[in-house]
């Protein structure tokens, strides 16, 4: 039988590592940063001909109901939103959108490719071909796979993959490891035996229904109470409010026998600050400029610059990051980067009004 591919978006994140551009109310992936669209459109877009937008869905939380339809435009299914009640981590949110899926003529045999919503991928035919190979390799093990990135350094702040037996031009999953210390992740990468852990996975329904039920069932025991309670939003929220958070990792993939994982045959950056910025956008006049109208560089390198519409001006400053929008200014040192999480701490503590947050 035929089996359809359908791109599922994950999109409910309110994370605020750019802000002050990103906030609560529009997280980063409805910005444009890395191009002149917003990361979700970008996110949609990437699967081309692979998948038609007939068959791409969005699962994002009700606020962003909003933002979502205006990022996906043409660009996924004429219904294709599936709205979370709350936020309860990725384990429930897919649980959901599969309920949603099946009720809404998917079939079980049917291949779903998970995928962040906030990702920057500038190789898409890279990007098709990995999916691709994942897909087949998913039929035909009736399991589900993984994609992993070649680490370039030792990175502390991703999960990763080790490598068990290859099949061809994919790997048999030896186990997934957390976020390692540094002497860890210098191990890690020097072994060539692991693979950053980039949260996209590819399964047929069944198979990843079948590994809810096998491992985490106080996940799974309300998925027949949520299939029969899409399309009455009420009855929905109130099941959806008594599955315990957790993540698909901790819940499924951690746990799972069989899981297969391709190396990414594209590049990836999964833009984590400010500074992520620099590897996907070419540098102008030895600065990254992310957004500006215009601008006057003297004896001022390797800095980034986000100030739509305006004129910016740097003259004897080197390694900043200098963010201007119509609400705030900030400027900090380029290597203190994840120290924008300590100025959105402070501002929960304070009353500036809402818009900043």
């Amino acid at each position: 039988m035929e089996r359809k591919l359908i791109g599922l978006v994950m999109a409910g994140g309110r994370g605020t590592r750019f802000w002050p551009e990103s906030t609560s109310k529009r997280p980063k992936q409805y910005i444009s940063l890395a191009s002149a669209r917003p990361l979700l459109t970008e996110s949609l877009d990437r699967f081309g001909d692979l998948i038609e937008p007939s068959n791409r869905f969005i699962v994002t939380v009700e606020e962003q109901k909003t933002l979502a339809k205006d990022c996906s435009k043409d660009l996924c299914a004429k219904e294709g939103i599936i709205l979370e009640p709350s936020g309860r981590n990725t384990a429930p949110c897919i649980l959901l959108a599969m309920a949603h899926l099946l009720k809404n003529g998917a079939s079980k045999k049917d291949v779903v490719a998970i995928v962040p919503s906030d990702h920057v991928i500038l190789n898409h035919q890279g990007f098709k071909k990995t999916l691709e190979l994942c897909k087949d390799e998913a039929v035909a093990n009736n399991c589900i796979a993984t994609i992993g990135i070649t680490p370039t350094f030792p990175h502390t702040g991703y999960g990763y993959i080790k490598k068990g037996p290859a099949s061809g031009e994919i790997f048999h999953v030896d186990s997934f490891k957390e976020k390692p210390d540094f002497e860890t992740a210098k191990k890690y990468l020097t072994s060539g035996e692991y693979l950053w852990n980039a949260g996209i996975f590819i399964s047929t329904i069944e198979a990843l229904l079948n590994e809810f039920e096998n491992h985490a069932p106080h996940i799974y025991k309300f998925f027949t109470p949520l299939y029969e309670s899409i399309g009455t939003p009420l009855e929905t929220k109130k099941i959806y409010d008594e599955i315990p958070s957790d993540s698909i990792d901790y819940a499924i993939m951690e746990k799972a026998e069989k899981v297969l994982v391709a190396p990414a045959q594209f590049d990836w950056n999964d833009l984590g600050s400010w500074e992520a910025l620099e590897s996907v956008i070419d540098k102008t006049d030895k600065n990254t400029i992310v957004s500006s109208e215009n601008h006057y560089f003297e004896e001022s390198e390797g800095n980034i610059i986000f100030a739509p519409d305006k004129f910016v001006s740097l003259i004897n400053v080197n390694d900043l990051i200098v963010v201007s929008n119509e609400k705030s200014v900030m400027i900090l040192p380029k290597d203190k980067s994840q120290k924008v999480k300590n100025i959105v701490e402070f501002l929960k503590t304070q009353d500036f009004g809402p818009d900043l947050l």
